[in-house]
């Protein structure tokens, strides 16, 4: 396992990425003063970003359900744990853009490599309800099935 963001595994055989960018800002407001370089005030942490980028080859992996999963987790609006697979947890995230560029066509018109990229914004939301959401919006969207009964389901 690469990764998790909430329930969905980037993995080699789901998502498998290649470039994994990250960029944090912290805010510094400039003030003008006469006569003087700007003065600065720190005032916390600013925005903090990551942007997933990948190739997925769907004899191989899951191809365009993978994204179809992803996209299902954006439509939610929610924030999920963002988890390497050292352990290490990254904080809440949500997902901001899920991007595919598919080539290399088959004669049904299905892609036999799928360019990938996944934008997620870290949030300071730490609601542990979020879990059984995710887990409902992932089997919907893998299956096709409703998943009412899991939502007795606690993490």
């Amino acid at each position: 396992m690469l990764m998790t963001l909430g329930f969905f595994v980037f993995d080699l055989r789901t998502a498998p990425y290649e470039e994994l960018q990250r960029q944090t800002a912290y805010r510094h407001p400039q003030q003008a003063r006469a006569g003087q370089r700007p003065s600065y005030q720190y005032l916390g942490p600013g925005e903090d970003t990551i942007t997933i980028a990948g190739t997925l080859y769907p004899e191989i992996t899951a191809g365009r359900v993978t994204l179809d999963l992803l996209r299902n987790m954006a439509s939610q609006g929610k924030a999920w744990p963002l988890i390497e697979g050292t352990g290490r947890m990254l904080g809440f995230w949500v997902v901001t853009n899920v991007q595919e560029t598919s080539t290399h066509f088959m004669r049904d018109g299905a892609p036999q490599k799928i360019g990938f990229s996944c934008s997620l914004a870290r949030v300071d939301d730490k609601d542990p309800s979020l879990l059984g959401t995710a887990l409902n919006g992932a089997l919907e969207a893998a299956t096709g099935i409703l998943a009412a009964p899991l939502n007795r389901v606690r993490f």
